[in-house]
């Protein structure tokens, strides 16, 4: 993977990681296109640049997170967060093998899409418009959403996350936020757990110049998904989810053919 590589993949993580089309969908598609090789670096890489577009969180929502009076929200981010950690450990040999399927990917990013064609419709704009009117229940069913992205590559954390908060009458705005705040213990363990596990085995990833080309691209992710986090609360509250549902349904049906026909 060359610098070029590298900068691309960190704007294709920093644009889809919030919106609801799949940023593990993309970065394996993107990978495949500059066929690059899923060596060690690649992988700890593509692990590390997704904590650097989820600390963009932070930044835009600095007053809010870091309310510390309300230490009951840290408690709902908790309670949402250890069904798809337990999931992880679970499925791990499943999860390791679906994201190897550029196929099954392609075809869960249709379903996906579909998915998202209906979700308006299913989903009136809720009645909880607050984080402290969520209640432990609630998220703790947003988390058992969030364990279907991390069983299907390809469904986007975010998209069944908003889904989830939504069949909880969440309003779109707020099951976005939610969504939002959740990706960052969730992701920041993964992240961790995934580094080690690279690192323990191929310690030698971690040399000078694969410590810049990371950081650089924690970067450029960072700086892309602060853009993208204020476009996709401001879209979601005028246009709602079909646009993404028709994007998802058009990028997968074409990657299918190309897969099918050998061209990916």
């Amino acid at each position: 993977m060359n610098t070029f590589q590298a900068v691309v993949l960190a704007i294709i993580e920093g644009i889809t990681e919030f919106l609801p089309i799949s940023s593990t969908g993309h970065m394996a598609i993107a990978s495949a296109f500059f066929k690059i090789e899923d060596d060690a670096f690649t992988k700890l890489y593509l692990v590390v640049i997704q904590l650097g577009a989820i600390l963009a969180v932070t930044v835009v929502f600095w007053r809010k997170l870091f309310n510390f009076v309300n230490y009951k929200f840290y408690l709902k981010l908790f309670i949402a967060m250890v069904p798809a950690l337990l999931a992880g450990v679970g499925l791990i040999d499943f999860i390791k093998e679906a994201l190897g399927n550029a196929l099954m990917i392609s075809i869960i990013m249709v379903a996906g899409g579909l998915l998202l064609l209906g979700v308006d419709k299913w989903f009136k704009d809720g009645t909880v418009k607050e984080e402290v009117d969520i209640t432990n229940k609630t998220a703790f069913m947003i988390g058992l959403y969030q364990v279907l992205a991390v069983a299907l590559p390809g469904l986007s954390r975010s998209a069944a996350t908003i889904i989830g908060g939504m069949q909880q009458k969440l309003t779109r705005s707020l099951a976005a936020e939610f969504s939002f705040f959740l990706a960052i213990p969730t992701m920041f363990a993964a992240t961790v757990k995934s580094v080690y596990d690279i690192w323990k085995d191929n310690p030698a990833v971690l040399n000078t110049d694969g410590i810049q080309m990371i950081l650089l691209g924690s970067l450029v992710a960072f700086i892309i998904a602060l853009i993208a986090i204020k476009f996709l609360i401001s879209f979601l509250q005028k246009n709602g989810f079909k646009m993404f549902g028709w994007y998802r349904i058009i990028v997968g049906t074409f990657l299918i053919l190309l897969i099918l026909t050998g061209k990916l």
